[in-house]
């Protein structure tokens, strides 16, 4: 495993893969694409301006997500089986808004006209079965952001497509735990750039006015007074709100999906150098990407989370204040990279750092897949509606000229490695959000539509084995250490890991919150030292065996885990059960699974298990 030791994930899992499985599975036949949460754990990509924002790169997360990706595609493998996939299409209403309505119109008016909205609704299932006709799973594409959850929430989840997927596997896999059973429903994205769940829109917090404008700003308190809400109560119940509405879209899609998919399979991937292609935009004239930037309007956020340092979005100057501090830390950017990414001005020149690594990728997988009429396009970034909705046309002409009519084209997102967003030219204008996160410049949607056509010729035309490899993408080593020391846990004088400090009541009825307060350890260290699958269970006693079932667990909607660091090591553990109307009455009791890390004089630190068990408390109906 020693020589796998790179942080470039997805060729660290092909790695693993090929030890494991020989030439099955290869860079042109995997996919590895992000559900894509903006509340879980960070640290994992090996590129500078990730490691900065998530303060320092974790070993621990990077290891436990490689593990669990290769673990799952063993999983899937022992189980294979024959079987048929059946696809259906249909629209969604009332989940997504465009959050940067005045950019998607400055896209030609013809083209927009060919559209009855500003966000994609279709969404695309596809129903797995057995050749008995028993149920193995489903894959749905719908373009929407995972964030319900807004930028003050602490709690890791998996937002709305998390919440749609749990819901759906819940239903299916009846009798187990959240996690488990044979079941899986995955709900992948799509051209998400630009669309929002926060579907009641943006509107100034403090005067409740609508700030829907080509700044997002209010006009007191400006850009970070401009947020847009869900339709909930709280963002919980706005994430629980949007991810019903997938759920039940899909579940009706699949219940009805007769159309079945046929035909051979095949793939092609290519790695290209994004920061050098060169763009035939007619029979006349070209133009180049660029190297890597960031603009102004990134650091503005979005109405969906903003960026919290008074920037705004569509921005298309410089401010000398922001240059200056920048070219005394960084150095200045070059003439080359200013001009290229005209209107853009560039914050940070991205594509100049290179200390201590690279601080964003340059080389990047373009990848499809296609079984019978279907193609998956596997985009390694956040196309906006109109971007996706251009490559989905140019990949479906190219196809047909080719001899594959009719080919039903998917925008599979944030697949294999990340680079941020993808605009149109005609957006990238307007330097909002998006197209200031666009980091390859103005042209970089065509020189993708290009590359993709050139992958989808290759297939159409049974010459994929002539395909160059293009450059592989480099590999890091000593990425800059996590900046949160990785310190000794403690527990106070006179008791040990687990005790409880704050006991549960003895009785609650369905609709309250039951709580019990541990002496904790951080929960970081159970990826280290797996002896724990869970956190923590709910569990109810039965009388008729003696034996406590568990009910829930931490990947339950219900539950809670809280973790309060104190000082030198102390920490305490909090743990929730909102107790559902459906609970069924009768004793219960919560436990905690914990790891500590222990140091000894001169020793290597260790890991130890521990567990705690909460008294018994009751559980009524009102």
């Amino acid at each position: 495993r020693d020589s796998l030791k790179t942080f470039e994930w997805r060729s660290n899992v092909l790695n693993r893969l090929q030890s494991k499985y020989g030439s099955l599975y290869r860079r042109d036949n995997v996919i590895l694409s992000g559900t894509h949460t903006h509340s879980g754990p960070a640290g994992f990509f090996q590129y500078t301006v990730f490691v900065i924002a998530s303060e320092g790169f974790s070993n621990r997360t990077f290891e436990y997500m490689v593990t669990g990706i290769v673990k799952s595609i063993e999983m899937a493998h022992k189980n294979m089986k024959p079987g048929k996939i059946f696809i259906n299409k249909g629209i969604v209403e009332g989940a997504q808004i465009n959050r940067s309505p005045s950019s998607y119109l400055q896209n030609p008016e013809s083209e927009r006209a060919r559209y009855s909205s500003n966000t994609d609704k279709e969404m695309v299932v596809l129903r797995m079965e057995d050749l008995n006709g028993a149920e193995l799973g489903l894959i749905s594409w719908f373009a929407i952001h995972p964030v319900s959850m807004n930028n003050s929430n602490h709690l890791v989840n998996s937002d709305n497509m998390g919440y749609a997927s749990y819901l759906f596997e819940q239903e299916k896999n009846k009798g187990y735990l959240p996690g488990q059973g044979p079941y899986v429903a995955a709900f992948a994205s799509s051209n998400l750039g630009d669309v929002s769940p926060n579907i009641l829109g943006p509107h100034c917090v403090n005067t409740g006015e609508s700030c829907d404008n080509a700044n997002s700003s209010c006009p007191i308190g400006g850009p970070s007074m401009c947020v847009a809400t869900g339709p909930g109560e709280d963002m919980l119940h706005s994430t629980q709100i949007i991810g019903r509405i997938l759920y039940q879209r899909a579940k009706e899609l699949y219940a009805s999906a007769s159309q079945e998919v046929t035909g051979p399979l095949a793939a092609a991937h290519q790695w290209v150098n994004m920061t050098d292609v060169t763009v035939q935009l007619n029979s006349t004239h070209t133009a180049k990407t660029c190297k890597p930037a960031l603009g102004y309007s990134f650091a503005a956020g979005t109405i969906d989370g903003f960026g919290g340092l008074n920037f705004t979005q569509g921005t298309t100057v410089g401010d000398p204040f922001w240059d200056t501090l920048r070219d005394q830390i960084l150095g200045k950017p070059s003439e080359e990279i200013k001009e290229c990414h005209k209107p853009k001005p560039i914050l940070l020149h991205t594509g100049e750092l290179t200390k201590p690594h690279p601080w964003h990728p340059d080389i990047v997988d373009v990848q499809i897949i296609t079984i019978g009429s279907l193609a998956i396009t596997a985009i390694p970034g956040e196309f906006t509606t109109m971007s996706g909705r251009r490559l989905r046309e140019a990949v479906q002409t190219e196809f047909a000229t080719h001899g594959m009519q009719n080919m039903t084209i998917v925008i599979s997102g944030l697949c294999n490695v990340y680079t941020h967003y993808i605009t149109t030219f005609e957006e990238y204008q307007a330097q909002r959000y998006e197209a200031a996160s666009t980091i390859y410049g103005p042209h970089t949607l065509s020189a993708y539509i290009q590359l993709f056509r050139g992958l989808a010729k290759a297939i159409a035309t049974d010459t994929v084995a002539n395909l160059s490899r293009g450059p592989e993408p480099p590999f890091f080593k000593q990425l800059i250490a996590s900046l949160i020391p990785n310190i000794v846990d403690r527990a106070p004088i006179g008791k040990t890991f687990g005790d409880v400090l704050q006991p549960a009541k003895p009785t609650y009825r369905v609709g309250e919150v039951a709580e019990v307060t541990f002496v904790g350890a951080n929960p970081k260290n159970s990826a280290e030292n797996q002896t724990h699958q869970t956190f923590l269970t709910v569990e109810k006693y039965e009388a008729a065996s003696a034996t406590w079932q568990i009910v829930h667990n931490d990947a339950s909607w219900e539950t809670r885990f809280y973790w309060h660091k104190g000082l030198v090591g102390h920490s305490n553990t909090t743990i929730q059960w909102h107790i559902p109307d459906t609970a069924q009455p009768g004793i219960y009791r919560i436990r905690y699974f914990g790891h500590n890390r222990k140091q000894e004089f001169l020793k290597p630190a260790v890991t130890l298990p521990f567990e705690s068990t909460s008294a018994a408390f009751e559980v009524v109906t009102s």
